[in-house]
């Protein structure tokens, strides 16, 4: 899923090659995408884009007249940018917005179709729609800290909880936990000062590092959007060696996610339970980074 890097990139190439321009046509080609009835659809077309904003994960199409295009990517959606005139891929367009200076395409690969669109009428209802976590690039770390410990859970989970932090999911959580040489699974109220604070700079270092770097690679428009870069430390490399240590990165995997660490920076060498293989091994289940 497209995080706060990603979305950032996005709102950025978007408000220079849009703002100001018109939406003259709006396209829905999957019913099951557009997810407000009230205001139509329609009613979007003609408008002026006032600005690009980002809301979570989600990307917000500023229109004149208090209207609002909501956005959200979720897994597998991705933005194109074409020129005008352009016929948007196959299957895999949802939407397209047609503007003077090019249209925007909506894609979403695979069968499952999680892409959203929301058509809102005012300021109200996009605030409404936000589900409350605080930008970490914005705040300070006595905001951090209390997020952290509104609720006691693991640092993965609360990392990654839109209620608590704005833009960050599975990727950049297992980044930002590295870089703080933090277990995954510790809970966030045993969590002291000093941890709290390693926490908080790695948090915004992370974010504003690839922010840059794919800001960087973006060029015109990111065409390239994934969770899984060669150059992150951890995310997507199990198995290869820890930049730090050359340690195999290890993972637990739970549902359609998997959390990515280093037993050796983060663990203090322990291996952390999988639900799948440490159940399945039990006794035989290595302990200990060294074990393997």
């Amino acid at each position: 899923m497209p995080e706060l890097p990603d979305i950032s990139v996005y709102v950025e190439r978007l408000d220079a090659k849009v703002r100001g321009d018109t939406l003259q046509r709006l396209r829905v080609m999957n019913p099951f995408l557009l997810r407000t009835a009230v205001p139509p659809i329609s009613s979007a077309e003609g408008k002026k884009v006032l600005g690009i904003e980002r809301l979570g994960k989600r990307i917000v199409i500023a229109l004149d007249g208090g209207l609002f295009l909501v956005i959200h990517l979720m897994i597998a959606g991705r933005l194109r940018w074409l020129a005008a005139g352009a016929k948007p891929p196959g299957k895999i367009a949802l939407a397209s917005f047609e503007f003077g200076g090019g249209t925007l395409v909506l894609t979403e690969a695979g069968s499952k179709r999680r892409a959203s669109l929301h058509l809102l009428p005012d300021r109200a209802a996009l605030e409404a729609m936000d589900p409350g976590g605080i930008d970490v690039m914005r705040c300070d770390l006595a905001a951090f800290s209390e997020r952290l410990q509104a609720e006691n859970h693991t640092l993965k989970r609360s990392l990654t909880n839109p209620r608590l932090f704005s833009g960050i999911g599975n990727a950049y959580s297992d980044e930002i936990l590295h870089r703080a040489r933090l277990s995954p699974v510790t809970l966030t109220r045993s969590l002291d000062d000093h941890g709290a604070k390693r926490l908080f700079e790695a948090t915004r270092e992370v974010l504003n590092e690839w922010t840059g770097r794919l800001r960087e690679e973006a060029g015109d428009w990111p065409d390239k959007v994934t969770a899984f870069h060669p150059k992150m430390a951890v995310h997507g490399r199990y198995g290869l060696p820890c930049p730090v240590c050359e340690s195999p990165v290890q993972r637990i995997v739970h549902a359609d996610n998997e959390t990515n660490y280093c037993a050796r920076c983060q663990t203090g060498g322990k291996l952390l339970a999988d639900r799948a293989l440490s159940r399945l091994l039990k006794a035989s289940w290595p302990k200990n980074i060294d074990d393997l």
